[in-house]
């Protein structure tokens, strides 16, 4: 089934003469449905199909990328809902990477949020058309007809008709207009709000399931790369001969950097009969690295820098009232400086792929997150039309942005295209900490006026930042683009509010990690409300209520369709805290933190319980979290993705950090680089604010307050401040 190029009626004429399947073609773009000139423009007429077969198996084809957030049992859950048929008869279908068909791309935690509504008028066209075919054989008005678990039923006698017995006639009738086509009531909804499990489990549990890592094509070659350990190096010699020497080991190749798009390191990649041999040729290699301009870059000076630029002004992105002059004529002011390292994704599953090059042709099989792009680098690597090339992606284990980029789809189809041959391309743990894409290392300095009587007056934030934008797009004018979401959208009543911002230089690749600038914004801005909770000695979850009070919409900057609502944003502060029992009294020892953020159009808040040891060790006991995500589809799939957004800020707060010394990465593996162990892991509560709103993100949200809760429960448990991550003994010793 490959309708590329087919006019959106042609294809649906292709589905009825077939006569097999009733088959519904639509839009996850806001042209859902779109007619006349926009649907005669359009190269791509469908992003996603729904399939129904004589035997009434209904089949959702998606593009989304499952990565263990469950976004294919959401999705498969809504169209279910909306088509009125049991659970148990849909099934999911990854689509195949067509870039003229579908709309790839799985990220910013918007799966289900932009999924929603074309998924049920979608459903709704092929629930309306198996109606209006029964109606048609019963001879009847088909608005006197429903329907009930796959079945259309009619008049009191309840004749019925099973999906399956329909399929033939209702794909030979039109498809109604997606736009006016009748959603079914929420109130009657069985399978939405419902926590299923997920479909992609039982693979997972009984080992069948196929990661990038697992796959395995005829004649194929595995192959490493060694890779200049400072950020812009290349190779100025080598010699493969020892390299060559290994048992197993066939070519050692050179494969150059790639600057435009997939940013690829480019080295020397080492290719063998199998992973083993490849990881010993490669420590075979003798290389002459030329180490590039950045061989003297450091963390520290990096910092020098930054301190630097915080003491300028930077570029305005938002001021309200005359923050200025209210901090040079306050009562009392404050400030602090927060810091935050450089950060690696480390997925479990390490960076792998398989790419097949050919003179006509391409095949590859990979874990992305964004496999159109990988087509796309393979095309132009293979020097072929993108119609010649095919890429399968696989389930992956973990992606949190890294598996966004395409560098290692590049490296892959390099070495295919030297040898000739299909290559397994993996990259080893230490390869991926020391070459990932890391979220940016950023220094925040913010000042607050308190007038007499304690009352806050003005905020006042200067971000500098290492800056994805000017990574990604040096010659852009927003170098600010993904730096300030969550601070210039400060949801509080201030009366005076300025945000500046100023990029740092940085040799460093950089780019999205688990819910970008919130992370660091979440946690800055959370923790020093906080200190000026301390100041004003206001209790903080008071201090929030009093600046939330205000029911305000906030849609900050300009051109951001999200729109921050306090009202919300304070209804989630007010259920975690209660949860918690804020009031209640602790046990010897510890300390409770508050904290909450807006992103990805969901709002979160979260209480902390912690203790901390003589030695500064800090032990995160319990966490609390209130989501507001809308209409959650999955409830489960809701608090799994809280609980995973937990740990995974927990682990950045606590353990995690990258360092810079002589322009390379310090850090090594996990001995190193550690994340949050079982045992260390907290007691995680999730409380879903009921919602008829539409879905909101649930991947990233639960992320950025985190770091601030905990952080603002030190400093109830013992006084002192957290201003910089990770969290370290000796601030607390």
């Amino acid at each position: 089934m490959t309708p590329a190029g087919l006019s959106r009626r042609t294809f649906l004429r292709a589905g009825v003469s077939g006569g097999a399947a009733l088959v519904i073609g639509f839009r996850f773009s806001a042209d859902l449905g779109a007619q006349g000139p926009q649907e005669r423009k359009a190269p791509n007429p469908f992003d996603a199909w729904i399939r129904m077969d004589k035997e009434g198996e209904v089949t959702l084809i998606v593009a989304k990328s499952e990565m263990g957030q469950g976004v294919l049992t959401s999705m498969a859950m809504i169209l279910a809902e909306e088509l009125d048929v049991e659970w148990p008869s849909v099934r999911v279908e990854q689509a195949p990477t067509q870039p003229t068909v579908y709309d790839h791309g799985t990220g910013g935690s918007g799966s289900v949020r932009t999924s929603w509504l074309p998924l049920r008028q979608a459903g709704a066209a092929a629930r309306a058309m198996l109606v209006q075919a029964a109606a048609a054989a019963w001879q009847v008005n088909a608005n006197t007809c429903r329907t009930e678990k796959g079945t259309v039923v009619h008049g009191p006698r309840l004749k019925r008709l099973p999906y399956r017995d329909l399929v033939a006639a209702a794909s030979r009738l039109p498809v109604p207009d997606l736009k006016t086509v009748s959603l079914k009531n929420p109130a009657e909804f069985v399978v939405v709000g419902e926590s299923l499990a997920r479909t992609d489990i039982p693979s997972k549990v009984d080992g069948s399931a196929r990661y990038g890592l697992d796959v395995r094509v005829p004649g194929m070659l595995f192959a490493v790369v060694a890779r200049c350990p400072v950020f812009g190096g290349r190779p100025a010699k080598f010699d493969p001969a020892r390299a060559l020497a290994v048992p197993g080991v066939r070519r050692v190749v050179e494969i150059p950097p790639v600057a435009q798009g997939a940013h690829s390191a480019g080295g020397v990649a080492v290719v063998a009969d199998n992973t083993w041999a490849a990881m010993q040729g490669r420590e075979a290699l003798k290389i002459e690295w030329n180490l590039g301009p950045h061989a003297a870059e450091s963390s520290s000076a990096l910092l020098k820098k930054c301190e630097e630029l915080s003491q300028l002004p930077g570029k305005i992105v938002r001021n309200d009232g005359d923050a200025l002059a209210a901090l040079a004529g306050a009562g009392r002011k404050l400030e602090a400086v927060y810091q935050l390292p450089f950060q690696a994704h480390a997925t479990m599953e390490p960076m792998n792929c398989t790419v097949d090059i050919r003179a006509d042709r391409a095949e590859a099989w990979v874990p992305s997150q964004g496999p159109q792009w990988a087509l796309d680098v393979i095309a132009k690597i293979g020097e072929l039309k993108p119609e010649a090339v095919t890429v399968h992606t696989t389930l992956m284990g973990g992606g949190f942005g890294r598996r966004y980029q395409a560098d290692f789809v590049v490296e892959a189809a390099q070495v295919s295209k030297a040898v000739g041959a299909p290559i397994h391309l993996v990259w080893t743990r230490e390869d991926d900490i020391q070459h990932d894409f890391y979220r940016p290392a950023a220094y925040h300095r913010l000042s607050a006026a308190l007038d007499g009587e304690g009352r806050p007056r003005a905020w006042m934030h200067r971000l500098v930042s290492t800056s994805i934008s000017d990574f990604w797009h040096p010659d852009q004018a927003r170098p600010e683009e993904s730096e300030i979401g969550g601070a210039v959208n400060l949801p509080y009543a201030f009366p005076s509010v300025r945000v500046e911002f100023s990029p740092a230089p940085t040799g460093v690749p950089v780019a999205w990690w688990r819910s970008v600038e919130h992370s660091i914004n979440g946690f800055v801005t959370e923790s020093f409300l906080d200190e000026v909770a301390a100041a004003a000695k206001v209790d903080p979850l008071e201090l929030r209520r009093r600046l939330l009070a205000e029911p305000r919409q906030i849609r900050l900057p300009p051109d951001n369709e999200s729109v921050l609502n306090t009202s919300r944003l304070k209804a989630v502060v007010e259920l975690a805290a209660a949860r918690a029992g804020w009031t209640q009294p602790l046990p010897p020892g510890r300390g409770r933190g508050l904290a909450c953020h807006f992103s990805f159009d969901t709002y979160v808040a979260e209480v902390a319980e912690v203790s901390v040891d003589q030695d500064g060790g800090v032990r995160v006991h319990r966490v609390v979290c209130a989501v507001d995500c809308g209409r959650a589809v999955n409830p489960d799939g809701v608090r799994a993705q809280m609980e995973s957004a937990i740990v995974y800020g927990l682990s950045a707060a606590l353990k995690g950090g990258i360092t810079i010394a002589e322009g390379r990465v310090q850090q090594n593996n996990f001995y190193d680089f550690e994340v949050l162990r079982i045992n260390e892991m907290p007691v995680v509560e999730v409380h879903i604010v009921p919602s008829r709103e539409a879905p909101t993100g649930a991947g990233e949200p639960g992320l950025p307050p985190i770091a601030a809760a905990v952080g603002n429960a030190i400093f109830a448990a013992t006084g002192k401040r957290i201003r910089r991550l990770p969290i370290q003994p000796a601030d607390l010793a």
